[in-house]
Protein backbone atom coordinates (compact mmCIF):
# COMPACT_ATOMS: atom_id res chain seq x y z
CA UNK A 1 0.00 0.00 0.00
CA UNK A 2 1.60 3.42 -0.88
CA UNK A 3 -0.09 6.35 1.20
CA UNK A 4 0.68 10.34 0.16
CA UNK A 5 0.43 10.92 4.71
CA UNK A 6 0.20 14.31 3.96
CA UNK A 7 -1.79 16.87 1.62
CA UNK A 8 -4.65 18.97 2.11
CA UNK A 9 -8.01 20.47 0.11
CA UNK A 10 -9.60 23.75 -0.15
CA UNK A 11 -11.77 26.09 -1.91
CA UNK A 12 -9.69 29.09 -1.52
CA UNK A 13 -11.30 31.77 0.32
CA UNK A 14 -9.74 34.97 0.50
CA UNK A 15 -10.79 35.50 3.99
CA UNK A 16 -10.16 32.81 5.57
CA UNK A 17 -7.32 31.77 4.14
CA UNK A 18 -5.33 34.98 4.25
CA UNK A 19 -2.02 32.86 5.00
CA UNK A 20 -2.11 32.30 1.19
CA UNK A 21 -0.13 35.48 0.25
CA UNK A 22 0.42 36.99 -3.07
CA UNK A 23 3.65 35.70 -3.72
CA UNK A 24 1.81 32.34 -3.64
CA UNK A 25 -0.90 33.09 -6.17
CA UNK A 26 -0.76 29.74 -7.28
CA UNK A 27 -2.12 28.47 -4.30
CA UNK A 28 -5.17 30.77 -4.77
CA UNK A 29 -7.37 28.26 -6.57
CA UNK A 30 -9.37 25.50 -5.53
CA UNK A 31 -8.10 21.93 -4.77
CA UNK A 32 -10.31 18.98 -4.67
CA UNK A 33 -10.15 15.33 -4.62
CA UNK A 34 -11.02 15.75 -8.34
CA UNK A 35 -7.28 17.62 -8.74
CA UNK A 36 -5.40 15.04 -6.80
CA UNK A 37 -6.86 11.97 -7.97
CA UNK A 38 -4.82 11.39 -10.85
CA UNK A 39 -1.30 12.51 -9.63
CA UNK A 40 -1.76 9.56 -7.12
CA UNK A 41 -2.93 7.64 -10.04
CA UNK A 42 0.53 8.10 -11.58
CA UNK A 43 2.09 8.12 -9.10
CA UNK A 44 0.88 4.56 -7.95
CA UNK A 45 -0.22 5.53 -4.39
CA UNK A 46 -3.56 3.55 -3.30
CA UNK A 47 -5.20 7.10 -1.24
CA UNK A 48 -3.78 9.07 1.13
CA UNK A 49 -4.47 10.99 4.40
CA UNK A 50 -6.35 14.37 4.25
CA UNK A 51 -4.68 16.99 6.64
CA UNK A 52 -6.77 20.03 8.09
CA UNK A 53 -5.92 23.55 6.76
CA UNK A 54 -8.49 25.52 8.53
CA UNK A 55 -8.75 26.07 11.91
CA UNK A 56 -12.54 25.36 12.32
CA UNK A 57 -15.13 22.17 12.85
CA UNK A 58 -16.38 23.16 9.47
CA UNK A 59 -13.17 22.24 7.84
CA UNK A 60 -12.89 18.77 9.87
CA UNK A 61 -16.71 17.91 8.29
CA UNK A 62 -15.68 19.37 4.81
CA UNK A 63 -12.46 16.99 5.16
CA UNK A 64 -14.80 14.04 6.32
CA UNK A 65 -17.77 14.58 3.88
CA UNK A 66 -14.92 14.32 1.30
CA UNK A 67 -13.61 11.04 2.31
CA UNK A 68 -16.63 9.43 2.49
CA UNK A 69 -17.42 10.35 -1.60
CA UNK A 70 -13.88 9.38 -2.30
CA UNK A 71 -12.21 6.13 -1.34
CA UNK A 72 -9.30 7.13 -2.01
CA UNK A 73 -8.69 9.28 0.89
CA UNK A 74 -7.91 6.79 3.58
CA UNK A 75 -7.96 8.59 6.48
CA UNK A 76 -8.17 12.79 7.52
CA UNK A 77 -6.57 14.23 10.17
CA UNK A 78 -9.09 17.43 11.28
CA UNK A 79 -9.13 20.45 14.12
CA UNK A 80 -11.09 20.21 17.05
CA UNK A 81 -11.13 22.96 20.30
CA UNK A 82 -8.66 20.69 22.65
CA UNK A 83 -8.32 23.61 24.84
CA UNK A 84 -11.86 23.74 25.26
CA UNK A 85 -13.61 22.00 28.68
CA UNK A 86 -16.54 20.28 25.80
CA UNK A 87 -13.92 18.02 23.94
CA UNK A 88 -14.74 15.08 25.10
CA UNK A 89 -18.41 15.12 23.75
CA UNK A 90 -16.85 16.54 20.41
CA UNK A 91 -14.20 13.61 20.47
CA UNK A 92 -17.56 11.47 20.91
CA UNK A 93 -19.11 13.32 18.22
CA UNK A 94 -16.34 13.33 15.69
CA UNK A 95 -15.42 9.56 16.27
CA UNK A 96 -18.27 8.40 14.62
CA UNK A 97 -16.85 8.78 11.38
CA UNK A 98 -14.47 6.15 10.58
CA UNK A 99 -12.18 8.21 8.57
CA UNK A 100 -10.88 10.51 11.32
CA UNK A 101 -7.78 9.11 12.49
CA UNK A 102 -6.17 12.40 14.15
CA UNK A 103 -6.04 15.64 14.84
CA UNK A 104 -3.60 18.45 14.47
CA UNK A 105 -3.58 22.14 15.64
CA UNK A 106 -1.47 25.15 13.70
CA UNK A 107 0.71 25.26 16.63
CA UNK A 108 3.49 27.36 14.68
CA UNK A 109 1.73 30.26 15.12
CA UNK A 110 0.63 30.28 18.90
CA UNK A 111 2.92 32.00 21.15
CA UNK A 112 5.81 29.88 23.10
CA UNK A 113 4.04 28.02 26.09
CA UNK A 114 0.74 26.93 23.76
CA UNK A 115 1.74 23.20 24.35
CA UNK A 116 2.40 22.89 27.86
CA UNK A 117 -1.11 24.79 28.81
CA UNK A 118 -2.80 22.57 31.28
CA UNK A 119 -6.31 23.48 29.04
CA UNK A 120 -4.71 22.20 25.61
CA UNK A 121 -3.00 19.24 27.81
CA UNK A 122 -5.79 18.10 28.92
CA UNK A 123 -7.26 17.77 25.10
CA UNK A 124 -4.37 15.64 24.14
CA UNK A 125 -5.37 13.43 27.29
CA UNK A 126 -8.51 12.42 25.82
CA UNK A 127 -7.17 10.95 22.25
CA UNK A 128 -5.63 7.76 23.35
CA UNK A 129 -9.29 6.52 23.89
CA UNK A 130 -10.43 7.13 19.98
CA UNK A 131 -7.01 5.84 18.77
CA UNK A 132 -6.80 9.35 17.40
CA UNK A 133 -3.14 10.47 16.87
CA UNK A 134 -1.43 14.24 17.20
CA UNK A 135 0.20 15.83 14.27
CA UNK A 136 2.57 17.88 15.26
CA UNK A 137 3.54 21.30 13.07
CA UNK A 138 5.71 23.30 14.68
CA UNK A 139 8.83 25.83 13.88
CA UNK A 140 12.21 24.87 15.00
CA UNK A 141 12.02 27.36 18.13
CA UNK A 142 9.52 25.04 19.55
CA UNK A 143 10.77 21.70 19.34
CA UNK A 144 11.68 21.70 23.00
CA UNK A 145 8.24 22.28 23.79
CA UNK A 146 6.82 19.18 21.84
CA UNK A 147 9.60 17.25 23.82
CA UNK A 148 8.50 18.86 27.05
CA UNK A 149 4.66 17.55 25.47
CA UNK A 150 5.27 13.74 24.12
CA UNK A 151 6.80 13.22 28.06
CA UNK A 152 3.88 14.05 29.03
CA UNK A 153 2.23 11.43 27.00
CA UNK A 154 3.93 8.11 26.45
CA UNK A 155 1.56 6.28 25.11
CA UNK A 156 -0.71 8.80 22.78
CA UNK A 157 0.98 8.54 19.12
CA UNK A 158 2.42 12.07 17.46
CA UNK A 159 3.26 12.54 14.09
CA UNK A 160 5.82 15.41 13.38
CA UNK A 161 4.76 17.30 10.62
CA UNK A 162 7.10 18.39 7.83
CA UNK A 163 10.40 17.64 10.15
CA UNK A 164 9.49 21.09 12.50
CA UNK A 165 9.95 22.93 9.08
CA UNK A 166 13.92 23.64 9.30
CA UNK A 167 16.17 26.31 8.46
CA UNK A 168 16.69 25.17 4.95
CA UNK A 169 16.83 28.74 3.14
CA UNK A 170 19.34 29.74 5.91
CA UNK A 171 21.50 26.68 5.83
CA UNK A 172 21.06 26.42 9.77
CA UNK A 173 20.63 22.72 10.88
CA UNK A 174 22.80 22.29 14.16
CA UNK A 175 20.34 22.88 17.17
CA UNK A 176 17.24 21.82 14.75
CA UNK A 177 19.56 18.17 14.58
CA UNK A 178 19.82 18.49 18.38
CA UNK A 179 16.39 18.72 19.34
CA UNK A 180 15.04 16.34 16.78
CA UNK A 181 17.62 13.52 17.67
CA UNK A 182 16.13 14.47 21.20
CA UNK A 183 12.84 14.23 20.17
CA UNK A 184 13.37 11.05 18.14
CA UNK A 185 14.06 8.90 21.17
CA UNK A 186 9.91 8.73 22.16
CA UNK A 187 9.09 5.73 20.55
CA UNK A 188 5.78 7.66 20.52
CA UNK A 189 6.57 9.96 17.65
CA UNK A 190 6.93 9.38 13.95
CA UNK A 191 7.94 12.12 11.59
CA UNK A 192 6.57 13.05 7.96
CA UNK A 193 9.14 13.79 5.34
CA UNK A 194 7.31 16.48 4.09
CA UNK A 195 7.14 19.98 3.14
CA UNK A 196 10.74 20.29 2.81
CA UNK A 197 11.75 21.62 -0.56
CA UNK A 198 9.00 25.09 0.43
CA UNK A 199 11.74 25.51 3.44
CA UNK A 200 14.75 25.74 0.75
CA UNK A 201 14.63 28.77 -1.89
CA UNK A 202 11.51 27.83 -3.98
CA UNK A 203 13.33 28.16 -6.96
CA UNK A 204 17.00 27.39 -6.94
CA UNK A 205 16.94 24.08 -4.33
CA UNK A 206 18.63 20.76 -5.26
CA UNK A 207 18.43 17.36 -3.91
CA UNK A 208 22.10 18.34 -2.70
CA UNK A 209 20.22 20.81 -0.31
CA UNK A 210 17.59 18.96 1.26
CA UNK A 211 20.03 15.64 1.86
CA UNK A 212 21.88 16.65 4.57
CA UNK A 213 17.77 17.28 6.90
CA UNK A 214 16.91 13.98 5.34
CA UNK A 215 19.84 12.54 7.12
CA UNK A 216 19.20 13.61 10.36
CA UNK A 217 15.68 12.41 10.06
CA UNK A 218 16.78 9.23 8.54
CA UNK A 219 19.38 8.82 11.38
CA UNK A 220 17.12 9.64 13.82
CA UNK A 221 13.95 8.41 13.63
CA UNK A 222 14.90 5.37 11.18
CA UNK A 223 12.69 3.60 8.36
CA UNK A 224 10.39 2.66 10.46
CA UNK A 225 9.25 6.00 11.67
CA UNK A 226 9.37 7.94 9.06
CA UNK A 227 6.48 8.84 6.72
CA UNK A 228 6.15 10.26 3.02
CA UNK A 229 3.61 13.27 2.25
CA UNK A 230 3.61 15.52 -0.77
CA UNK A 231 1.96 18.77 1.34
CA UNK A 232 0.34 18.72 -2.31
CA UNK A 233 -1.25 21.76 -2.78
CA UNK A 234 1.63 23.87 -0.97
CA UNK A 235 4.44 21.83 -2.54
CA UNK A 236 3.57 23.53 -5.68
CA UNK A 237 5.28 26.33 -4.49
CA UNK A 238 8.62 24.83 -4.99
CA UNK A 239 8.14 22.14 -7.83
CA UNK A 240 5.41 20.01 -8.98
CA UNK A 241 4.06 16.56 -7.50
CA UNK A 242 6.49 14.30 -9.36
CA UNK A 243 9.08 16.40 -7.97
CA UNK A 244 7.98 15.96 -4.80
CA UNK A 245 7.83 12.60 -4.91
CA UNK A 246 11.13 11.83 -6.11
CA UNK A 247 13.10 13.63 -3.76
CA UNK A 248 12.18 11.25 -1.11
CA UNK A 249 11.41 8.14 -3.61
CA UNK A 250 15.61 9.30 -4.96
CA UNK A 251 16.75 9.44 -1.27
CA UNK A 252 15.68 6.15 0.20
CA UNK A 253 17.16 3.97 -2.73
CA UNK A 254 19.78 3.52 -0.17
CA UNK A 255 17.04 1.05 2.04
CA UNK A 256 15.81 -1.94 1.32
CA UNK A 257 12.53 -2.59 -0.69
CA UNK A 258 10.50 -3.01 2.58
CA UNK A 259 12.15 -0.01 4.35
CA UNK A 260 10.67 2.02 0.92
CA UNK A 261 7.45 0.21 1.13
CA UNK A 262 7.33 1.14 4.82
CA UNK A 263 8.32 4.80 3.93
CA UNK A 264 6.15 5.41 1.61
CA UNK A 265 3.05 3.62 2.74
CA UNK A 266 3.11 1.09 5.19
CA UNK A 267 4.13 3.24 8.05
CA UNK A 268 1.23 5.38 7.35
CA UNK A 269 -1.29 2.60 7.36
CA UNK A 270 0.55 1.54 11.02
CA UNK A 271 0.70 4.95 12.75
CA UNK A 272 -2.73 6.03 11.24
CA UNK A 273 -4.52 3.05 11.91
CA UNK A 274 -5.86 2.99 7.82
CA UNK A 275 -8.41 0.30 7.29
CA UNK A 276 -8.46 -0.42 3.77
Amino acid sequence: MRIDAHQHFWQFNPQRDMWITDEMAVLQNNFLPKDLEPLLQKHQFNGCVAVQAATSEKETQFLLDLAKKNKFIKGVVGWLDLCNGNIQERLSYFSSYKNLKGLRHIVQAEPNGFMLRKDFQKGISALEKHNLTYDILIFPHQLEEAIELVTSFPKQKFILDHCAKPYIKDKKITVWKKHIEKLASFKNVACKVSGLATEADWSTWKKETIQPYLNVVFDSFGTKRTLFGSDWPVSLLAGDYTKTVGLIENYILQFSKIEQQQIMGLNAKDWYSLNN
